[in-house]
């Protein structure tokens, strides 16, 4: 058997494991491992081969993710946490309800904010889901809202943390494709913050002529609106200190997450928090990271037997050899993608995907970094749809009164506002290249 066919027995195994259900960090690691051996038994025998591929099995999870830039995924995802916990997250809500509930749909319109908010601060969109399904769906079904609506919207909402700075799944793509992790978080802010307004004029739309039930919310004065603000200072101190910092080329990404986290701690000691608080922060934090580094580790093994079978080096050769204008090519990888993604996690689809699909589109002549943005928005999609949509998911785990398929229902509509923010950023790339390339010149 040739090496390509090897590659392609294997990753068609690996298709089949995650159809099925298997966790991805479990179905790559062990199609990673038995594709060494039987990649190192054709060359030297079934002993030796099973030898290799078990020293590659111990080594390559810790020589693979010691990178120093990794360290910013534990502390970003502190940082959201300390916040639900230090009830800055509620002052958040709250104020974006006073101040954009007098819109159709204002209540949901307000929640889209308050979690693009809460996303400048978490590195998570799992967490900021499962907190906004906490803070938000009560009050907006406490007002009328459809549960199908409210539900919709948190998972929606929660995506918004793949774009906006910290962002767990951009620090990822940064070091899988070795580049810049400053400039792919700075890059990534515009675009969140265009995806949060066309989530809102979606909602309006849909609360204006749609059947949803999602009535404005009125009656708050001036000086409700404005005292209201004070309580949202904290955030916007941590998000000025790490996107500030990375902007102005004051502190490496892991050092600004580091500091966003140490003041966000201490504004939460100040504000009340103790240990029973901060002890939930610390395990749920150490959850969701150990939850990631454990997908990274068992796809870091099929990555390996990949380069050894020559696969990414096949595709990119195959890409190029496409008789049509590159955007084409660049629109079927997309739509790929988006298959891909209502069968795996983002993190996991990313992994898996983008040592074959980057120099590829890389020998397209797209910029890194604008395809960076692109790809993890795509990633977004798989968040919110069935069957996997880990969003859904978890807002359903947050509230067993809505089932599952009602949040899947509900989140449809942010399918079509995600395809119109691609859209958009495909037909004007300086949303995404601007702010980065201000950033290069400061530095």
């Amino acid at each position: 058997m040739s090496n390509l066919e090897l590659g392609a027995l294997f990753t068609s195994i690996l298709l089949v494991f995650v159809l099925l259900g298997i966790r991805v960090a479990f179905a790559a690691g062990l199609v990673g491992f038995f594709g060494l051996v039987v990649y190192f038994s054709q060359k030297m025998g079934f002993e030796k081969g099973v030898v290799v591929a078990i020293k590659m099995a111990g080594t390559i999870p810790h020589s693979k993710s010691v990178f120093y830039a990794l360290s910013l995924i534990p502390t970003f995802i502190l940082i959201g946490f300390l916040a639900f916990h230090a009830g800055l997250t509620k002052k958040l809500f709250d104020a974006a309800k006073k101040w954009l509930g007098w819109m159709p749909g204002g209540m949901a319109v307000a929640t889209i904010f308050a979690t693009a908010g809460f996303a400048a601060v978490s590195g998570a969109s799992v967490a900021t889901a499962a907190v906004f399904a906490r803070v938000a769906i009560p009050e907006m079904l406490a007002e009328g809202y459809s549960k199908r609506l409210a539900a919709g919207v948190v998972a929606a909402g929660g995506t918004l943390a793949t774009l906006i700075p910290p962002s767990t799944i951009l620090v990822i793509y940064a070091i899988i494709v070795e580049q810049s992790v400053g400039q792919l978080l700075v890059a990534g802010f515009l675009p969140g913050i265009a995806s949060a307004f066309i989530y809102g004029i979606i909602i309006v739309v849909f609360a204006k002529w749609g059947k949803e039930a999602a009535p404005a919310v009125r009656g708050f004065t001036w000086h409700q609106r404005f005292s209201s603000l004070p309580g949202t200072i904290p955030i916007f101190v941590v998000v000025f200190i790490i996107f500030g910092s990375l902007f102005f080329g004051l502190a490496t990404p892991t050092e600004a997450g580091s500091l966003g986290a140490f003041v966000l701690l201490l504004i939460a000691l100040a504000k009340g928090m103790r240990w029973p608080q901060l002890s939930d922060a610390l395990n749920e934090t150490a959850r969701l990271t150990v939850m990631i580094f454990t997908i990274i580790w068992g796809v870091l093994l099929y990555v390996r037997f990949l380069g050894f079978v020559g696969l990414p080096e096949a595709f990119s050769d195959f890409i190029a050899a496409i008789d049509q204008p590159p955007l084409v090519t660049l629109l079927l990888i997309l739509c790929a993608y988006a298959v891909l993604g209502m069968f795996m996690d983002a993190i996991g689809m990313l992994l898996l995907t983008l040592p074959v699909v980057y120099p590829a589109v890389m020998g397209l002549g797209y910029d890194p970094i604008w395809f960076g943005i692109i790809v993890v928005k795509m990633a977004e999609l798989c968040l919110i749809t069935p069957p996997i949509g880990l969003n859904c998911f978890v807002v359903a785990g947050v509230r067993p009164d809505i089932p599952v398929q009602e949040v899947f229902k509900g989140a449809t509509p942010f399918f079509l506002a995600d395809v119109i923010t691609i859209g958009v950023l495909i037909a004007f790339p300086a949303i995404v290249t601007w702010l980065p390339s201000l950033m290069f010149k400061i530095n």
